[in-house]
């Protein structure tokens, strides 16, 4: 019997050791498995259809034949489920390099008669249609073994030809999911590590100052499904004994978000130095990001400030964000700052520096509108949804942590935040929190 590729050495088509199709059968990830009841229902379908007395559905190696299903054999151990490839009538499938092999008489036709699996697995008539990859390589084989000799009808042969398109479909399907998957992590992971990047990997400490902060991504992110935030915040020393603090928006996800994210954050760094004006330095930011057409829009908060021998005094400038909170030592609540333009639409635009002070004991929060525009979870009945978590709320919560430190500060209002929408955040929340500790 001629095959297209020739024969091995050994006298068996030459296909069987074809690199690219060891590849593909040992993709299906399917050699060496248990039994799984979508291929055992349709080996099933064929033996019951035909009439056949077995049906199987064979993964072939370069050297052996593995029976993913064989009904009408008693074939429990792994040990069972497989012979050498020279045993099995397999080998003319994949020598035929995708055509049918179908046999009426094994034991009259010259291609079969002298096989070594005739006597001992007792076959009569034997029919098979190629297990096939996306790319053409031949699998394996979906095939009935009658004990008998027999006819197959068209009927039969047009039945084992559609259970075996199905049975490589269901092989396809499996093979796309675990791509998809695989892809789906390496996403996961690079959405992870960019957003990583996005933050300081620590607040750098500050002699005199408590500093703490926290990133909580939107609960529509998961591990299996990351799309980069665009809230960022940076803490860092500018000139002198200047310090500067910076808390961020970027509208949107995903890539370009990041993009906006990193020229935004990184952009503030180089140029904090230059100025001391909050409102000056965020209207440079502007001038950049029209200049370089930035994608999406963003809004901020900085504050360049410097400790004082009675705590801290400093300036602040809002761009489209929502004001800072200060906690004083005594717990009353104040608004600090004056609403301003966001960043990256407008060549001109309106920002205000405004100075403030903090004395021992008392704590400026910065935060992004995921603190103070938290959803309820959708999951929550409509008649049981607690209202938006807004400023008063969030003015309530900090209010609540009354001589508390910068760190605990953030971990309650996380907590609070947690409380009020059961869980589930609607929008990625960053909070930066500096305290001047309270005197002796």
């Amino acid at each position: 019997m001629r095959f297209r590729s020739g024969l091995r050495p050994d006298g068996l088509p030459a296909a069987l050791s074809a690199p690219q199709r060891l590849a593909a059968v040992a993709a299906t990830g399917l050699l060496d498995t248990d039994p799984e009841e979508a291929f055992e229902d349709l080996a099933s379908l064929a033996a019951r259809i035909t009439g056949a007395g077995r049906a199987f559905v064979t993964l072939v190696d370069a050297g052996r034949s593995f029976w993913k299903s064989c009904i009408g054999v008693d074939a429990r151990s792994l040990d069972d489920r497989q012979s050498l490839v020279r045993e099995s009538f397999c080998y003319f499938l994949v020598g035929l390099e995708g055509e049918p092999f179908v046999i009426n008489d094994v034991a009259a036709d010259p291609r079969t008669r002298d096989h070594p699996s005739v006597g001992p697995m007792k076959i009569g008539a034997w029919a098979g249609y190629p297990l096939l990859s996306p790319d053409g390589h031949v699998l394996g084989s979906f095939c009935v073994i009658d004990d008998a000799a027999r006819i197959w009808s068209p009927d039969d042969l047009a039945t084992l030809a559609t259970l075996a398109r199905s049975v490589s479909a269901e092989i396809h399907l499996r093979q796309s999911l675990t791509a998809a998957r695989a892809a789906q992590r390496v996403s996961a992971d690079l959405a992870h590590t960019l957003q990583q990047g996005m933050l300081p990997p620590s607040l750098r400490p500050i002699p005199g100052l408590e500093v703490a902060a926290s990133y909580t991504p939107a609960s529509t992110s998961t591990d299996q499904n990351v799309e980069v935030g665009g809230d960022f915040y940076d803490l860092f020393h500018t000139r002198g004994l200047q310090y500067g603090a910076v808390l961020g928006d970027v509208c949107g996800k995903g890539v370009e978000a990041a993009q906006v994210t990193a020229m935004a954050r990184y952009t503030i760094r180089a140029d904090a130095g230059g100025t001391a004006s909050p409102a000056e330095l965020l209207g440079r930011l502007n001038t950049a990001m029209i200049d370089q057409h930035a994608a999406r829009f963003l809004t901020a908060i900085y504050t360049s400030f410097r400790p004082t021998p009675g705590g801290l005094a400093g300036r602040i400038s809002l761009a489209g964000h929502p004001p800072a909170l200060i906690r004083r030592a005594d717990g009353r609540i104040q608004q600090l700052g004056t609403p301003g333009t966001l960043l990256g639409i407008l060549e001109d635009v309106r920002l205000t520096d405004v100075r403030y002070r903090l004395a021992p004991g008392d704590l400026l929060l910065l935060y992004t509108d995921g603190a103070c525009e938290a959803r309820p979870s959708p999951g929550i009945p409509a008649g049981h949804k607690q209202p938006l978590f807004g400023e008063p709320e969030l003015a309530a919560a900090l209010a609540a942590t009354h001589g508390l430190d910068a760190a605990v500060t953030v971990k309650e209002i996380g907590a609070a935040l947690a409380a009020h929408h059961d869980g589930w955040a609607s929008d990625d929340t960053a909070l930066l929190a500096l305290r001047v500790p309270p005197g002796p």
